[in-house]
C-alpha cells in the first residue's frame, strides 16, 4: 500500500496561512481548511465556511479572539499530558484542536455570553477527544468565574464516563498549578471526584443510573463520551434540564461514528452536519447553503467525501483523523486497513471507528446538482386544460399525504434525446395542523415555516383530513383532462369514500409503491405499474434535463432525503420505512411520471413477469 502524504507536511505548511493573522489561530484554521491547506472532509469544510461567514453578520454574534486565547493558554501553560510520548508534556493545540476549543469559547452573543450552549465532536478512535473533553472540564471548573460550577462526565456506563474523568484527573496530578488548587475524593487511582473549594466547584463522572436518582444535579458544563453508545436520551436529557440555573452552560459531546440511524447518536450526528452546511438536507447532500438552523450548536464531524476509499486511498485518512502523525500514526492504520482485508468481519468496525463512517448509513437516491436544475418558477394555470396524470401518496393518519401532478409540455426537438417528451411536474401536501411543532421537532423538518409560505397544507386535527384531498381532486378534475390518478392501496379506501361523496368518477389505477409487485394494467397501457419503472423514469428525465419541477421545499427535501432499496436484479425503488426524513412527495412525484408514461413505453421488466424465469437453473 502506498504511503499516505506526510501530515506532518500538511500542517506546517498551513500554520500561518499568508491570508490569516496568527492571532487569531480559530480563523486560521478555518481559512486554512478553505484554501486547501489542511486536508478536511465535507462537514468540516462546512463548520469552516460557517465560521467565516459569521465573522461578517451584523446581529449580534461575534467572534472574540481574546476569548479563544484565553481558552488556549489555560490548555497550553497550565495543563500537561499524561501518558505514553506525551507524558508530562504542555498540551500543545493542534490547529484542529484550536478550532473547536476556539469556536466554543471565541463566539459570543450580544449580551457577551457564549454563544455555543452544545458541541457535537465526531473524529476517528486515538484523535484525542478525551483529553480536550476533560481540558474543557477543568478550565469550566476553574478558569470561567463560575461559582459552584459542577461538571461532569458523562456515559452510557460508569467506567466509560471514568475513561474521560481519569484523564482529567491525570492532567490535575501533572500540572503544579492545579494540583496545589484541586483535592480529589478516593485513592490514587481511584478517584471519584474533583473538588475546587475556593468556588464550591466540582468534576465527577456520572452514568445513565444518573438519571434514576432525582438528584437534580445543576451542570455548568456537561461532557458526553461515546454518544453512540447511549441506548437513550435519559442521561442527556436529565443533565440539560439542570442548565436552567447557569448563563453560560456547556454540552460538549464526543464520539466516533456510529452503526445505528434510529440512536441519540445519529439524531446528534444528522442536526450538526445540517447545522454546519446551513442546509435541512445535508444528511443526504452535504452541500454549505450557510441557513441559520442552530445558532447555539457548534459541530466539528469528521467524514470522508463520497468517492473516498479508504481501504485504497491513504490520502483520504486525514479527513477522518485530523491528528494523523501527531497521536495516531499512518503506520497503525496502514496495518488496521490490512486487517480489514484479510478478516472481513471486522471491516465494518474499522471503517466505522477509523475512518467516521456509519455503516449501516444509505446511499442518497438523489443529488443536489441532479435536482437543482430542474427547478423553475411557473404558474400550474399555465397548464388549465391539459392532460394530467396523477400520483397519490396517502398517510393513514398523520405525517404527510402528497398529491403530484405530472404534464407533457411538449418533445425534445434535437440531439441524443430527440423525440422523448417533456413535462412538468409539481406537488401539493398535506399534514394535521394540530400536531404541527411536534411533529416539527420530531422530523427536523421546518413544517410551520412550509405552511407559512404555502408550500404546505395544514387543516386542523390531529389526523389527515382525506375529505380536503378530495376537495383538491374535484378542482383538478374541473381545471384539468385527468388521464390517470394513481395510487397505492394503503389508506385508498379511505379516500374512495370521500371522492364517491363529491360524485367524482376519476380513472384511478393502482401503483404499488415497493418493489416486487406490480399494478394491474388498465386500457390503455400496456403493463401496469411497477415503483422500480417509475423511479427510473424519473431519474432519466431528470438527468436527460426533460423534466421541470415547479419550486417547492417540501418536494426538494423530499428527493435528498430518499434513499433506495435494491433487489438482486439491480431493480430499485424508494424505501420510505428506511428514510431519514419525510418523502412522501418524491414517491408521489415518481407515481405521477409512471402513470403518464406507462401507457407511452414499456416499462422495466420484473423477472416475476418472465414466464421463463426460474430461481434455479
Amino acid at each position: 500500500m502506498p504511503e499516505p502524504a506526510s501530515p506532518q507536511k500538511r500542517r506546517r505548511k498551513a500554520t500561518t496561512p499568508p491570508t490569516a493573522s496568527s492571532a487569531d489561530r480559530t480563523t486560521d484554521y478555518a481559512r486554512a481548511v478553505i484554501a486547501g491547506e489542511f486536508i478536511a472532509g465535507p462537514h468540516v469544510r462546512n463548520a469552516c465556511r460557517r465560521h467565516l461567514d459569521d465573522l461578517n453578520r451584523t446581529d449580534g454574534i461575534r467572534f472574540d479572539p481574546e476569548a479563544a486565547a484565553h481558552a488556549f493558554g489555560f490548555f497550553e501553560e497550565v495543563l500537561k499530558l499524561s501518558e505514553g510520548q506525551f507524558d508530562g508534556q504542555p498540551f500543545r493545540l493542534e490547529p484542529s484542536q484550536a478550532f473547536i476549543i476556539g469556536s466554543v469559547f471565541g463566539w459570543k452573543r450580544k449580551d457577551g455570553r457564549r454563544r455555543f450552549r452544545r458541541a457535537y465532536i465526531e473524529q476517528g478512535k486515538g484523535n484525542g477527544k478525551s483529553p480536550v473533553a476533560g481540558g474543557i472540564g477543568l478550565y469550566g471548573m476553574t478558569a470561567c468565574n463560575e461559582a459552584g460550577a459542577q461538571i461532569y462526565a458523562a456515559a452510557a456506563k460508569r467506567e466509560q464516563a471514568g475513561i474521560l474523568f481519569a484523564d482529567a484527573v491525570k492532567m490535575v496530578r501533572q500540572s503544579p498549578a492545579l494540583a496545589k488548587r484541586l483535592e480529589f475524593s478516593g485513592g490514587a487511582g481511584r478517584e471519584f471526584n474533583i473538588a475546587h473549594h475556593g468556588s464550591g466547584s466540582f468534576f465527577r463522572p456520572v452514568s445513565r443510573d444518573t438519571g434514576r436518582t432525582g438528584s437534580g444535579p445543576r451542570p455548568y458544563f456537561v461532557l458526553a463520551d461515546e454518544i453512540h453508545e447511549l441506548p437513550d436520551r435519559s442521561i442527556i436529557e436529565m443533565l440539560e434540564r439542570g442548565f436552567k440555573f447557569r448563563r453560560d452552560p456547556l454540552l460538549f459531546m464526543i464520539t466516533n461514528s456510529g452503526s445505528n440511524r434510529n440512536s441519540v447518536a445519529w439524531e446528534e450526528h444528522e442536526h450538526a452536519i445540517k447545522v454546519a452546511a446551513g442546509n435541512i438536507d445535508a444528511v443526504t447532500d452535504p452541500t454549505y447553503l450557510g441557513a441559520v438552523i442552530d445558532d447555539t450548536t457548534f459541530s466539528y464531524v469528521c467524514a470522508l467525501d463520497e468517492g473516498d476509499d479508504p481501504l485504497t486511498d491513504p490520502g483520504c485518512w486525514i479527513k477522518a483523523n485530523p491528528l494523523l502523525g501527531v497521536t495516531i500514526t499512518a503506520e497503525y492504520l496502514t496495518e488496521t486497513v490490512a486487517q480489514a482485508k484479510a478478516i472481513p468481519g471486522q471491516l465494518n468496525g474499522i471503517l466505522r471507528l477509523h475512518f467516521c463512517v456509519w455503516t449501516d448509513a444509505e446511499t442518497a437516491w438523489m443529488t443536489r446538482a441532479t435536482v437543482e436544475p430542474a427547478l423553475a418558477d411557473f404558474e400550474i394555470a399555465d397548464h388549465a386544460g391539459a392532460r394530467v396524470a396523477l400520483g397519490l401518496d396517502l398517510s393513514q393518519n398523520r405525517d404527510i399525504t402528497a398529491l403530484a401532478a405530472i404534464v407533457q409540455t411538449g418533445v425534445v426537438e434535437s440531439g441524443e434525446h430527440a423525440g422523448k417528451p417533456l413535462f412538468d411536474g409539481w406537488v401539493e401536501a398535506w399534514t394535521p395542523g394540530d400536531t404541527l411543532v411536534a411533529r416539527e421537532l420530531r422530523d427536523k423538518a421546518p413544517y410551520d415555516t412550509w405552511v407559512r409560505d404555502g408550500y404546505l397544507h395544514a387543516p386542523r386535527g390531529e389526523n389527515i383530513s382525506l375529505r380536503q384531498v378530495a376537495q383538491a381532486l374535484a378542482d383538478y378534475d374541473r381545471m384539468f383532462d385527468i388521464s390517470v390518478a394513481a395510487y397505492d392501496r394503503y389508506a385508498f379506501r379511505r379516500l374512495e369514500d370521500e371522492v364517491a361523496e363529491l360524485g367524482l368518477a376519476l380513472p384511478f389505477v393502482e401503483h404499488p409503491q415497493g418493489g416486487t409487485r406490480r399494478g394491474k394494467p388498465t386500457e390503455g397501457m400496456s403493463e401496469g405499474l411497477w415503483m422500480p419503472g417509475s423511479v427510473r423514469l424519473v431519474e432519466e428525465a431528470l438527468l436527460e434535463r426533460r423534466l421541470r419541477l415547479k419550486r417547492s421545499p417540501v418536494l426538494v427535501s423530499a428527493i435528498m432525503s430518499a434513499v433506495t432499496d435494491e433487489d438482486r436484479w439491480g431493480n430499485h425503488w424508494l424505501a420510505k420505512e428506511r428514510a431519514v426524513n419525510k418523502i412522501d412527495c418524491a414517491v408521489a412525484l415518481c407515481m405521477a411520471l409512471g402513470a403518464a408514461m406507462g401507457s407511452v413505453i414499456a416499462l422495466p421488466v420484473s423477472p416475476w413477469d418472465d414466464p421463463n424465469f426460474r430461481l434455479v437453473a
